[in-house]
């Protein structure tokens, strides 16, 4: 018991010879998000699971949202692809 006073002696008189730190505030600059925003739309489709596993790894390991994606195979698709009919 005594010792616990004492630890507690000690703390105050720690507190009044060692003035308070006041933790100091850092400011980052906010990065300015491009103003131009496409308008977007809902696509929802079906496809295989094994599909679905297989794009959600390759976003984890690449840092992408599924959307993300999702849009960046599509335009990867239509931009490579040269276009087709049904008949064909």
């Amino acid at each position: 018991m005594e010792d616990y006073k004492n630890k507690l002696g000690n703390l105050a008189e720690k507190l009044k010879k060692e003035p308070a730190k006041t933790p100091i505030q850092e400011v980052h600059p906010v990065k300015e998000a491009s103003t131009e925003k496409e308008e977007e739309a809902q696509l929802n489709t079906w496809i295989p699971k094994t599909l679905l596993r297989r794009m959600k790894s390759y976003g984890i390991e690449k840092d992408l949202s599924l959307k993300d994606l999702n849009i960046l195979a599509i335009r990867y698709f239509l931009d490579t692809k040269p276009p087709k009919t049904i008949s064909d």
